[in-house]
Protein backbone atom coordinates (compact mmCIF):
# COMPACT_ATOMS: atom_id res chain seq x y z
CA UNK A 1 0.00 0.00 0.00
CA UNK A 2 1.35 3.42 -0.89
CA UNK A 3 2.30 5.67 2.02
CA UNK A 4 0.46 9.06 2.27
CA UNK A 5 2.84 11.72 2.08
CA UNK A 6 3.42 13.69 5.43
CA UNK A 7 5.74 16.58 6.28
CA UNK A 8 7.04 16.81 9.67
CA UNK A 9 8.45 19.97 10.87
CA UNK A 10 10.88 19.75 13.61
CA UNK A 11 11.07 22.80 15.91
CA UNK A 12 14.70 24.03 17.22
CA UNK A 13 15.98 24.23 20.01
CA UNK A 14 14.29 21.65 21.55
CA UNK A 15 14.87 19.01 23.80
CA UNK A 16 17.38 18.48 26.72
CA UNK A 17 18.52 22.20 28.05
CA UNK A 18 21.86 22.88 29.62
CA UNK A 19 20.20 22.36 33.31
CA UNK A 20 18.76 19.11 32.61
CA UNK A 21 22.02 17.85 31.22
CA UNK A 22 23.82 18.72 33.91
CA UNK A 23 21.07 16.89 36.56
CA UNK A 24 21.24 13.61 34.71
CA UNK A 25 25.12 13.76 35.00
CA UNK A 26 25.15 14.60 38.70
CA UNK A 27 22.80 11.36 39.31
CA UNK A 28 25.43 9.36 36.96
CA UNK A 29 29.10 10.32 38.20
CA UNK A 30 27.29 10.24 41.74
CA UNK A 31 26.09 6.88 41.14
CA UNK A 32 30.20 5.83 39.65
CA UNK A 33 31.69 7.87 42.62
CA UNK A 34 30.16 6.44 45.57
CA UNK A 35 28.36 3.34 43.93
CA UNK A 36 24.84 2.10 44.28
CA UNK A 37 22.27 2.76 45.91
CA UNK A 38 22.30 7.08 45.45
CA UNK A 39 19.20 8.85 46.68
CA UNK A 40 17.43 11.39 44.53
CA UNK A 41 15.09 13.61 46.53
CA UNK A 42 12.44 14.25 43.63
CA UNK A 43 12.61 13.44 40.24
CA UNK A 44 15.84 15.10 39.06
CA UNK A 45 13.95 16.10 35.96
CA UNK A 46 10.35 15.56 34.56
CA UNK A 47 11.05 12.71 32.38
CA UNK A 48 9.43 9.18 33.42
CA UNK A 49 11.88 8.01 30.72
CA UNK A 50 15.09 9.32 31.96
CA UNK A 51 13.83 9.04 35.57
CA UNK A 52 13.74 5.18 34.75
CA UNK A 53 16.98 4.92 32.87
CA UNK A 54 18.75 6.38 36.11
CA UNK A 55 16.76 3.75 38.29
CA UNK A 56 17.94 0.76 36.45
CA UNK A 57 21.57 2.28 36.99
CA UNK A 58 21.30 2.60 40.91
CA UNK A 59 19.51 5.93 41.60
CA UNK A 60 16.24 5.16 44.34
CA UNK A 61 13.77 8.48 43.97
CA UNK A 62 12.40 9.48 47.27
CA UNK A 63 9.98 12.45 48.23
CA UNK A 64 11.62 13.45 51.40
CA UNK A 65 14.49 13.67 52.80
CA UNK A 66 13.47 11.54 55.72
CA UNK A 67 13.14 8.85 53.46
CA UNK A 68 16.72 8.18 52.88
CA UNK A 69 19.94 6.68 55.52
CA UNK A 70 22.45 8.92 56.73
CA UNK A 71 24.94 6.72 55.10
CA UNK A 72 24.09 6.90 51.56
CA UNK A 73 24.62 10.02 48.86
CA UNK A 74 21.46 12.21 48.37
CA UNK A 75 21.11 14.36 45.24
CA UNK A 76 18.61 17.20 44.96
CA UNK A 77 16.44 17.77 42.24
CA UNK A 78 17.65 20.37 39.32
CA UNK A 79 14.30 22.68 40.49
CA UNK A 80 15.79 22.98 43.90
CA UNK A 81 14.80 22.80 47.56
CA UNK A 82 13.97 25.15 50.43
CA UNK A 83 16.71 25.68 52.28
CA UNK A 84 15.53 23.52 55.01
CA UNK A 85 16.18 20.78 53.31
CA UNK A 86 20.30 21.08 53.03
CA UNK A 87 20.46 22.35 56.51
CA UNK A 88 18.62 19.00 57.65
CA UNK A 89 21.25 16.99 55.58
CA UNK A 90 24.05 18.79 57.01
CA UNK A 91 22.41 18.17 60.41
CA UNK A 92 22.51 14.48 60.07
CA UNK A 93 25.92 14.68 58.79
CA UNK A 94 24.69 13.39 55.07
CA UNK A 95 26.86 13.83 51.87
CA UNK A 96 24.68 15.98 49.46
CA UNK A 97 24.52 17.14 46.15
CA UNK A 98 22.68 19.73 45.02
CA UNK A 99 21.70 19.33 40.84
CA UNK A 100 19.62 22.66 41.40
CA UNK A 101 19.94 24.18 37.45
CA UNK A 102 21.82 27.41 37.88
CA UNK A 103 19.23 29.58 36.59
CA UNK A 104 17.50 28.52 39.34
CA UNK A 105 20.19 29.35 41.76
CA UNK A 106 20.03 32.76 40.00
CA UNK A 107 16.00 33.32 40.90
CA UNK A 108 17.25 31.86 44.38
CA UNK A 109 19.62 34.68 44.66
CA UNK A 110 17.71 37.51 43.73
CA UNK A 111 15.21 36.59 45.87
CA UNK A 112 17.49 36.72 48.90
CA UNK A 113 19.15 39.30 48.06
CA UNK A 114 16.16 41.62 47.86
CA UNK A 115 14.81 40.11 51.44
CA UNK A 116 18.35 41.69 52.66
CA UNK A 117 17.03 44.75 51.39
CA UNK A 118 13.74 44.46 53.53
CA UNK A 119 11.69 43.90 50.33
CA UNK A 120 8.72 41.45 50.26
CA UNK A 121 8.54 39.08 47.18
CA UNK A 122 5.72 38.53 44.83
CA UNK A 123 6.97 35.24 42.96
CA UNK A 124 4.91 34.17 39.29
CA UNK A 125 4.78 30.45 39.30
CA UNK A 126 2.52 27.28 39.71
CA UNK A 127 1.16 26.76 43.34
CA UNK A 128 2.41 23.03 43.98
CA UNK A 129 5.58 22.75 41.25
CA UNK A 130 8.79 21.80 42.65
CA UNK A 131 10.44 24.86 41.44
CA UNK A 132 8.13 26.89 43.17
CA UNK A 133 8.22 25.01 46.54
CA UNK A 134 12.09 25.25 46.32
CA UNK A 135 12.21 29.41 45.45
CA UNK A 136 9.64 29.91 48.07
CA UNK A 137 11.14 28.10 50.87
CA UNK A 138 14.36 30.14 50.38
CA UNK A 139 12.64 32.69 52.12
CA UNK A 140 10.84 32.79 55.71
CA UNK A 141 7.23 31.94 55.46
CA UNK A 142 5.55 35.19 54.53
CA UNK A 143 8.14 36.63 52.36
CA UNK A 144 6.93 35.40 49.40
CA UNK A 145 3.42 35.93 47.99
CA UNK A 146 2.56 33.32 45.39
CA UNK A 147 0.55 34.75 41.81
CA UNK A 148 -0.24 32.31 39.26
CA UNK A 149 -2.99 34.27 37.19
CA UNK A 150 -3.62 37.91 36.25
CA UNK A 151 -6.56 37.41 38.35
CA UNK A 152 -4.34 36.98 41.60
CA UNK A 153 -2.48 40.12 41.07
CA UNK A 154 -5.72 41.95 42.37
CA UNK A 155 -6.00 39.92 45.59
CA UNK A 156 -2.86 39.87 47.60
CA UNK A 157 -2.40 41.92 50.49
CA UNK A 158 1.39 42.80 50.91
CA UNK A 159 2.33 44.31 54.02
CA UNK A 160 4.17 47.33 52.34
CA UNK A 161 3.24 48.22 48.69
CA UNK A 162 5.86 50.54 48.27
CA UNK A 163 8.10 47.61 49.34
CA UNK A 164 8.22 44.85 46.63
CA UNK A 165 10.13 43.06 44.22
CA UNK A 166 8.85 40.13 42.02
CA UNK A 167 10.44 37.04 40.30
CA UNK A 168 9.41 34.49 38.20
CA UNK A 169 9.32 30.45 38.28
CA UNK A 170 11.52 30.00 35.09
CA UNK A 171 9.58 27.55 32.95
CA UNK A 172 6.54 29.62 31.88
CA UNK A 173 4.60 31.00 29.48
CA UNK A 174 6.24 33.94 28.23
CA UNK A 175 3.50 35.71 26.71
CA UNK A 176 1.22 35.01 29.92
CA UNK A 177 3.98 36.11 32.28
CA UNK A 178 3.92 39.34 30.15
CA UNK A 179 0.49 40.26 31.26
CA UNK A 180 0.97 39.25 34.88
CA UNK A 181 3.95 41.42 35.14
CA UNK A 182 2.33 44.26 33.42
CA UNK A 183 -0.70 44.16 36.25
CA UNK A 184 2.02 43.85 38.97
CA UNK A 185 3.69 46.99 37.93
CA UNK A 186 -0.10 48.74 37.00
CA UNK A 187 -1.07 47.87 41.04
CA UNK A 188 2.27 48.34 42.51
CA UNK A 189 4.45 50.94 40.35
CA UNK A 190 7.69 50.69 42.83
CA UNK A 191 7.68 46.79 42.46
CA UNK A 192 11.35 46.21 41.36
CA UNK A 193 11.71 43.23 38.80
CA UNK A 194 14.55 41.35 37.81
CA UNK A 195 17.92 42.95 36.08
CA UNK A 196 17.75 39.95 33.85
CA UNK A 197 14.56 38.03 32.97
CA UNK A 198 13.56 35.30 35.10
CA UNK A 199 12.57 32.58 32.32
CA UNK A 200 15.59 30.98 31.38
CA UNK A 201 17.03 31.14 28.16
CA UNK A 202 15.78 26.99 26.90
CA UNK A 203 12.05 28.07 27.59
CA UNK A 204 12.11 31.27 25.57
CA UNK A 205 14.01 29.41 22.83
CA UNK A 206 12.00 26.68 23.12
CA UNK A 207 8.86 28.90 23.02
CA UNK A 208 9.87 30.98 20.39
CA UNK A 209 10.49 27.68 17.99
CA UNK A 210 6.86 26.68 18.36
CA UNK A 211 5.45 29.86 17.52
CA UNK A 212 7.54 29.65 14.21
CA UNK A 213 6.32 26.49 13.62
CA UNK A 214 2.97 26.39 14.24
CA UNK A 215 1.01 28.53 11.83
CA UNK A 216 2.67 25.96 9.11
CA UNK A 217 1.26 23.15 10.12
CA UNK A 218 -2.00 21.29 11.08
CA UNK A 219 -0.98 19.30 14.75
CA UNK A 220 1.80 20.02 16.76
CA UNK A 221 3.11 17.20 18.76
CA UNK A 222 4.78 18.34 21.84
CA UNK A 223 7.23 15.02 23.81
CA UNK A 224 7.09 15.41 27.23
CA UNK A 225 5.55 14.40 30.55
CA UNK A 226 2.23 15.55 31.97
CA UNK A 227 4.06 16.68 35.24
CA UNK A 228 6.81 19.16 32.80
CA UNK A 229 5.92 22.57 33.38
CA UNK A 230 7.68 23.73 30.06
CA UNK A 231 6.53 20.70 28.15
CA UNK A 232 3.05 22.41 28.87
CA UNK A 233 3.06 25.38 27.94
CA UNK A 234 4.79 24.69 24.97
CA UNK A 235 1.26 22.85 24.20
CA UNK A 236 -0.27 25.94 24.85
CA UNK A 237 2.22 28.36 22.88
CA UNK A 238 0.92 26.02 19.96
CA UNK A 239 -2.29 26.16 20.36
CA UNK A 240 -2.18 30.27 20.83
CA UNK A 241 -0.47 30.87 18.06
CA UNK A 242 -2.56 29.45 15.37
CA UNK A 243 -2.29 25.06 15.42
CA UNK A 244 -5.57 23.84 15.63
CA UNK A 245 -4.41 20.39 17.18
CA UNK A 246 -1.49 20.79 19.87
CA UNK A 247 -1.09 17.95 22.04
CA UNK A 248 1.30 16.24 24.62
CA UNK A 249 3.09 12.95 24.25
CA UNK A 250 4.89 10.91 26.69
CA UNK A 251 6.45 8.77 23.55
CA UNK A 252 5.38 7.26 19.92
CA UNK A 253 3.02 4.79 21.76
CA UNK A 254 0.84 7.84 22.77
CA UNK A 255 0.23 9.00 19.73
CA UNK A 256 -3.37 9.17 18.86
CA UNK A 257 -3.43 8.74 14.89
CA UNK A 258 -6.75 9.14 14.58
CA UNK A 259 -6.68 12.60 15.66
CA UNK A 260 -4.15 13.01 12.78
CA UNK A 261 -6.14 11.87 9.63
CA UNK A 262 -5.40 14.11 6.85
CA UNK A 263 -2.87 15.90 8.49
CA UNK A 264 -0.54 17.23 5.68
CA UNK A 265 1.72 19.11 8.18
CA UNK A 266 3.13 17.94 11.73
CA UNK A 267 4.74 19.47 14.00
CA UNK A 268 7.22 18.12 16.51
CA UNK A 269 9.18 19.29 19.47
CA UNK A 270 10.27 18.30 22.94
CA UNK A 271 9.97 20.03 26.34
CA UNK A 272 13.72 20.67 28.19
CA UNK A 273 13.81 17.42 30.05
CA UNK A 274 12.46 15.25 26.68
CA UNK A 275 15.57 13.06 25.34
CA UNK A 276 16.36 13.21 21.67
CA UNK A 277 15.81 9.05 21.56
CA UNK A 278 12.45 9.71 22.76
CA UNK A 279 12.33 12.43 19.67
CA UNK A 280 13.72 9.58 17.15
CA UNK A 281 11.30 7.55 18.48
CA UNK A 282 8.08 9.30 17.33
CA UNK A 283 10.11 10.44 14.09
CA UNK A 284 10.36 6.69 13.36
CA UNK A 285 6.83 5.77 13.97
CA UNK A 286 5.55 8.74 11.49
CA UNK A 287 7.80 7.51 9.05
CA UNK A 288 6.36 3.94 9.38
CA UNK A 289 2.78 5.07 8.50
CA UNK A 290 4.16 7.77 6.30
CA UNK A 291 6.29 9.07 3.36
CA UNK A 292 7.81 11.72 5.19
CA UNK A 293 9.98 14.57 4.60
CA UNK A 294 11.60 15.98 7.44
CA UNK A 295 12.25 20.11 7.69
CA UNK A 296 13.52 21.69 10.86
CA UNK A 297 12.67 25.31 11.66
CA UNK A 298 15.57 27.12 13.74
CA UNK A 299 15.42 29.93 15.78
CA UNK A 300 18.36 29.85 17.97
CA UNK A 301 21.73 27.90 18.48
CA UNK A 302 22.26 27.04 22.18
CA UNK A 303 25.54 26.52 23.20
CA UNK A 304 25.30 26.83 27.02
CA UNK A 305 27.07 24.31 29.63
CA UNK A 306 26.86 24.44 33.33
CA UNK A 307 29.59 22.63 35.11
CA UNK A 308 28.83 19.73 37.58
CA UNK A 309 29.60 20.52 41.15
CA UNK A 310 33.50 20.04 42.19
CA UNK A 311 33.00 17.48 44.90
CA UNK A 312 31.59 15.10 41.70
CA UNK A 313 35.02 16.13 39.69
CA UNK A 314 37.23 15.21 42.20
CA UNK A 315 38.16 11.56 42.74
CA UNK A 316 36.79 9.49 45.66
Amino acid sequence: MTKQPLSLVLAAPRGFCAGVDRAIKIVEMAIEKWGAPIYVRHEIVHNKFVVDSLREQGAIFVEELEECPDDRPVIFSAHGVPKAVPAEAAKREMIYVDATCPLVSKVHIEAERHHANGLQMVMIGHEGHPETIGTMGQLPDGEVLLVETVEDVAKITPRDPERLAFITQTTLSVDDTIDIVAALKDRFPAIIGPHKEDICYATTNRQEAVKAIAPKVDALLVIGAPNSSNSRRLVEVGASNGCAYSQLVGRADEIDWRALDGAKAVGITAGASAPEVLINEVIQAFKDRYDVTVDMVETAKENVEFKVPRVLREPA
